[in-house]
């Protein structure tokens, strides 16, 4: 018996300019994450098990103990930082009267990466900076093989400044976006 193989559709982008949120909405639905920066196209496979177990525990976390003003959602989910830059952090935290029924229309106030081997390298420098530029006031990172989190905010310059890193059982006591506990070694329970 011969095996099917699916081909990806082909889709037409502009050459040597950059790509927009409009090329963004003709991915193919196949599994991928896609995501821009300042008009470049980032791809990413679906992520691990380590990575997914993390994300779901975070965002159950942050969703227990947020404010009922705000929300709390798990990628996917697009922000829509400018018509060049549309992200998906792993977790977001976000006022719930900034959401369309689509996407985040403005920054938002948490953005969580997860690291995997395929998306570290963004993580911490592309996204990073993205994040930072467009005002979001805190950007964790969780790295599942420490465990550990590193927590960063805003500065009043606009910059991102470490607040503190984690590892293990170890507890992260953070005030934004709300009082919350986190101990990386729980994310993996």
């Amino acid at each position: 018996m011969a095996r099917v193989h699916s081909v990806p559709m082909a889709t037409d982008l502009a050459w040597g300019a950059p790509l927009t949120e409009d090329d963004l909405a003709t991915m193919p639905d196949d599994g991928h994450r896609y995501e821009l920066i300042d008009g470049s196209l980032i791809v990413t496979p679906a992520p691990g098990l380590h990575h997914q177990i993390c994300v779901t525990a975070l965002g159950a976390l942050l969703g227990t103990n947020g404010p009922p003003e705000l929300r709390v959602l798990v990628a996917p989910f697009d922000v829509r930082l400018s018509r060049l830059t549309v992200l998906q952090p792993d977790v977001l935290v976000a006022p719930k009267s900034d959401f369309g029924e689509a996407r985040l229309e403005q920054a938002p106030v948490l953005a969580v990466e997860v690291l995997s081997p395929s998306t570290r390298r963004i993580d911490l420098g592309t996204k990073r900076l993205a994040f930072e530029a467009a005002g979001v006031t805190a950007y964790w990172l969780v790295d599942p093989d420490g465990p550990n989190l590193t927590v960063l905010e805003l500065h009043d310059q606009g910059r991102y400044v470490e607040r503190g890193t984690v590892t293990g059982d170890e507890t992260y006591h953070a005030t934004i976006p709300f009082p919350v506990t986190v101990v990386p070694a729980r994310l993996l329970d």
